[in-house]
């Protein structure tokens, strides 16, 4: 066994990391412990953290625990070199981390955007994205040599986003949100979809985060209860595959815990 991983079940940080061991054939070579967002951290979780609530964290022996998904990335690429996901060469690497790097304020904007509880401010939230996803084309069309992916192949880069990209799907359901046609985003568009479609990022479905992230929609995140509710919709039972479909109306009356199939 390489190392133990504690993550939590669609967390797209630890996914990250489900990506890239998938894509360098080590899936198995890892003991995964799930751990229940609903519920408070063991305290033996927070000791490897060091009282905080991050997630992935991953335990290496005797050696001392790494968490943040960046951080692990470039741990898992270092130590496990063959087959590089990550550029070898140190320009070309450069590269795709320009693009890696709007990564901090697309996640931020995709965030903000759905636990928005003030109906006046959707087109706020959603210029801001909007931003970020041109930068972003922008980007592909002036420094990456593929047709597609950022270089021939799914690599870094789209490691890093593929998670969050799937994440969005709760923007698709919630916010009716969809990419503008036109040359500002046409290199950006071709770009997601061939991540979605990457056969090693395929850990999570569109009902799947769209069930499970009902309560990002309320603005309640991270296993938090939306008011007047007595059940998260990340708890594991029952399990998302058995519940209906939440409304889509984020801003209506919002569903009861037996509406959402979670009793």
């Amino acid at each position: 066994m390489a190392f133990r991983m504690h993550h939590i079940p669609v967390c797209p940080f630890s996914q990250r990391v489900e990506i890239l061991l998938s894509l360098k054939g080590m899936s198995e070579a890892v003991e995964y412990n799930v751990v229940d967002i609903t519920k408070p951290r063991p305290e033996f979780l927070l000791e490897l953290t060091r009282g905080t609530t991050a997630m992935p964290v991953i335990e290496l022996g005797a050696r001392t625990p790494i968490k943040e998904s960046m951080v692990i990335l470039k741990m898992v690429e270092g130590m496990f070199p063959d087959p590089p996901i990550a550029r070898t060469d140190p320009h070309e690497h450069a590269l795709e981390s320009i693009l890696a790097e709007q990564q901090g304020a697309f996640v931020n904007a995709g965030y903000s955007m759905v636990m928005n509880r003030d109906e006046a401010k959707r087109e706020t939230y959603r210029a801001r994205i909007l931003s970020i996803y041109r930068a972003m084309n922008d980007i592909l069309v002036n420094y990456a040599p593929g047709k597609t992916f950022f270089f021939e192949r799914f690599g870094w880069s789209e490691v890093i986003f593929t998670p969050m990209f799937q994440r969005f799907w709760f923007l698709e359901y919630y916010e009716g949100f969809a990419l503008p046609s036109g040359a500002e985003y046409d290199r950006v568009r071709a770009w997601r979809e061939a991540c979605l479609a990457e056969p090693h990022a395929q850990q999570v479905s569109f009902e799947q985060i769209v069930k499970l992230y009902y309560d990002y929609a309320l603005g309640a995140g991270n296993g938090a209860l939306p008011e007047g509710r007595t059940r998260s919709t990340f708890v594991f039972e029952p399990d998302w595959p058995a519940r209906p479909m939440p409304p889509k109306d984020k801003f209506g009356p919002p569903a009861t815990d037996a509406e959402l199939g979670l009793i």
